[in-house]
């Protein structure tokens, strides 16, 4: 590894109860808990994805178990993915040991930036959700652990291992020499969308789950958030729990493009009743609410694909475009073969993203099983200027 790219090691201390290990706090959270804060004493906060990326973290899928005869072209879009990123920042890939030779010559050289291959034993793909998620404060960066527990679904049908994924937070962490804050709370990164300014979206279903978090109210999970993330506001959004492996995660449904600024998911017509449920309990909430700082929200809808106009097909297939992923420069976005689609996703980007390069990829191998571009990524932010 490149050591001489990295930060250096800050110790932070004054974590106060977010620091904790998950098992000291009991099946509550203390009364006394507070947001983690720099030795400068100021709020480690998650910012907002449009901010500078020191890099951009991915996944090898490593178990043909999960993707079966798919497995090879899955990997063709994560190294494809990897590649278009690396053109605008730096790509770290994960990738067990015993397979990092392979995703080493399907990576290649990379682009411009280049994509390193490290290896840490994985399980899967979807490192939005099994990484870690960052915080940051002027001269202070930390990674949270959401205690990744295969959102929940031992015991189910969407049950897959992931022992592996749960550990590769910690040693991605200590790999690069940051902080590891463990939260108080069991979830995934893909169940959390923030402005940067201490406003949090987030679905009850995937986060009020007993599968997740059982025994604790919403306001005990809020709580949790709060002090593991630097967050002013949670606004919550129903979801639907059961009817994906996610139990209906934020990020495929709504995202803060700027602060008071959201894209929300418009399903396409003839798309199952209990998704436009979803979509127009979402849009309710979304038009009244206001954020931490007392703005109310302007938001633009992001029309889903027609069905029968594009190639993928599937009980899983993730039809959308809101899972796209901001990096430097750039906002990758998949393009499923609808045109018409296709072309009103990437011109409402666009002009949401006046100074970023609109890319659009095939990634219907990973769409396949359920997720997107924004969940096969995570961004390191780079660390604000200290005072």
């Amino acid at each position: 590894m490149n050591t001489s790219a990295l930060p250096s090691r800050r110790r932070l201390l004054q974590f106060g109860a977010a620091a904790l290990p998950l098992a000291a706090l009991g099946t509550t959270l203390p009364g006394t808990a507070r947001a983690a804060v720099s030795p400068s004493g100021a709020t480690l906060r998650m910012p907002a994805e449009d901010d500078r990326h020191l890099r951009t973290f991915m996944a090898w899928p490593a178990l043909s178990s999960v993707w079966h005869e798919q497995l090879p072209a899955v990997r063709r879009d994560i190294a494809r993915l990897a590649y278009e990123i690396s053109r605008y920042e730096p790509v770290v890939l994960i990738a067990r040991p015993s397979q990092a030779a392979d995703a080493r010559y399907a990576c290649g050289r990379g682009g411009y930036y280049g994509i390193e291959v490290l290896e840490i034993p994985n399980d899967d793909l979807w490192i939005r959700d099994f990484g870690p998620t960052f915080v940051v404060a002027p001269g202070a960066v930390a990674g949270v652990d959401t205690n990744f527990n295969g959102w929940g679904k031992s015991g189910t049908s969407y049950y897959q291992p992931y022992a592996n994924d749960a550990a590769a937070a910690a040693t991605l962490l200590e790999q690069f020499g940051v902080e590891r804050i463990r939260a108080p709370f069991t979830g995934e990164g893909g169940s959390l969308e923030t402005d940067g300014q201490g406003t949090l979206l987030a679905t009850e279903s995937s986060l009020v789950n007993a599968n997740r978090n059982p025994g604790l109210s919403r306001d005990e999970v809020e709580q949790g958030l709060r002090s593991a993330l630097g967050i002013d506001k949670v606004i919550w959004i129903p979801g639907l729990a059961g009817a994906d492996i996610t139990d209906a995660h934020v990020d495929y449904l709504a995202r803060f493009t700027a602060p008071g600024k959201v894209l929300l998911d418009r399903p396409a017509p003839g798309a199952h009743p209990k998704w436009v449920a979803v979509y127009d309990q979402a849009k309710e909430i979304l038009r009244t609410a206001t954020d931490a700082r007392g703005r109310r929200l302007a938001v633009t809808e992001l029309p889903c694909p027609d069905p029968k106009a594009i190639r993928g097909k599937g009980k899983d297939f993730l039809a959308g475009y809101t899972n796209f992923y901001v990096a430097n420069g750039a906002v990758f976005v998949p393009q499923f073969g609808d045109a018409y689609a296709d072309g009103v996703a990437y011109a409402i980007l666009q002009a949401t993203y006046p100074g970023r390069d609109v890319v659009q990829l095939d990634i219907d191998a990973i769409a396949s099983g359920g997720g997107g571009i924004h969940c096969a990524t995570q961004s390191q932010p780079a660390v604000p200027p200290a005072f």
